[in-house]
């Protein structure tokens, strides 16, 4: 597996609607590999690759969110302590201790500060936390700040990617170990039976947006998308509550909280991952929605969609957790599937 492409496109910076940089770095990344390449209006890349038995132009949608949760400036106090509100969900006591990176001008390291415990009464220290009760210290004092830095600067997370055992850890595993395997797929996608539409978008974190203009765009016949789902299975877990295991196989979306995956797309990428011997395991999400929902939704026609979906521990946090051989699954049934959409029976 390259790791060091993983390193590079995880590590990037590319909040929601700031996502920029990553979106440069997937055209560089794609170019060798696609018949066409197009950027819309709202940013997102759409990737196609022409398929090779395809007399009534059929079309299928994968989608890969750029985008990783952050934050916005929205205030720089007088001591040049910034303020700030979430571009995406966050546990606001993950923020504890972390060092952002400020997109200014230049960009500025910052730390999440907050009121120190030894200053706490007995009733804010036995209270939850919540994002409101941190801002961000960059070290200096505001005439300094404003001159990088302005009210509506996006902030992203500071955290290089390692290697564990068999596992990747960094932040923003979601949603860039996805785009990843979409641009690993389309190296090895050597001949798809549809035209595909490898389309990178923008703004998932904060209400699937890039999705659904991308597939109101695309209209397509077909639809997979590919993110991250929960990997619950640490100490304390019950069972049922895992959802999905690293080391268990690429996981096939049946639903989560948006979107009822469409049950002919379930059955097709169960048969494939057994005919290709590709190690899976069903995802059922009860809270959560990803992209899914506008591929299979926003298309005139609406898609036949489905998810492969990879299973990762600490989502949201900057310590994600992935393991290698759950990505290279991810790849080879991807493939797999689009060489192959053509063998199955559609009807319902």
């Amino acid at each position: 597996m390259d790791v060091s492409l993983l390193k590079d496109v995880c590590e990037i910076a590319g909040a929601p609607g700031f996502e920029k940089r990553i979106r440069d770095l997937i055209i560089e990344l794609v170019k060798p590999y696609a018949d066409e390449i197009k950027t819309d209006n709202l940013g997102n890349v759409i990737a196609v690759k022409k398929g090779q038995r395809n007399p009534d132009g059929k079309r299928v949608m994968v989608a890969a969110h750029m985008d990783e949760i952050g934050f916005i400036v929205t205030h720089i106090d007088e001591n040049g302590f910034l303020r700030f509100h979430t571009l995406g969900g966050f546990d606001p006591k993950t923020l504890t201790a972390q060092r952002v990176i400020v997109h200014g001008k230049k960009d500025l390291i910052g730390v999440m500060g907050s009121k120190p415990i030894h200053v706490m009464s007995q009733e804010e220290r036995n209270k939850l936390p919540k994002t409101t009760d941190f801002f961000i210290d960059l070290g200096m004092p505001k005439e300094e700040v404003e001159k990088y830095i302005s009210i509506g600067d996006p902030v992203t997370r500071d955290r290089e990617l390692i290697e564990m055992g068999e596992c990747v850890n960094c932040k923003s595993i979601d949603n860039r170990v996805a785009v990843f395997i979409l641009i690993e797929a389309l190296k090895n996608l050597k001949n798809p039976a549809y035209d595909v539409f490898a389309t990178f978008t923008v703004q998932e974190e904060v209400g699937i947006r890039g999705a659904n203009v991308a597939a109101h765009s695309i209209n397509p016949d077909f639809g997979i998308a590919l993110d991250t789902t929960i990997a619950f299975d640490v100490p304390g877990a019950q069972v049922h509550e895992k959802v999905t295991e690293l080391g268990k196989g690429t996981a096939i979306k049946i639903m989560d909280a948006m979107t009822i995956c469409d049950y002919r797309m379930v059955a097709f990428m169960k048969q494939i991952a057994d005919q290709e011997k590709i190690t899976w395991q069903p995802e059922i999400l009860t809270a959560g929605g990803t992209d899914t929902a506008g591929v299979q939704r926003m298309g005139k026609q609406g898609a036949i969609a489905g998810a492969i979906s990879i299973p990762t521990r600490h989502l949201h946090q900057v310590i994600e957790m992935a393991h290698k051989s759950d990505i290279q699954g991810s790849i080879d049934l991807l493939v797999a599937c689009l060489e192959k959409v053509d063998t199955y029976d559609w009807s319902h």
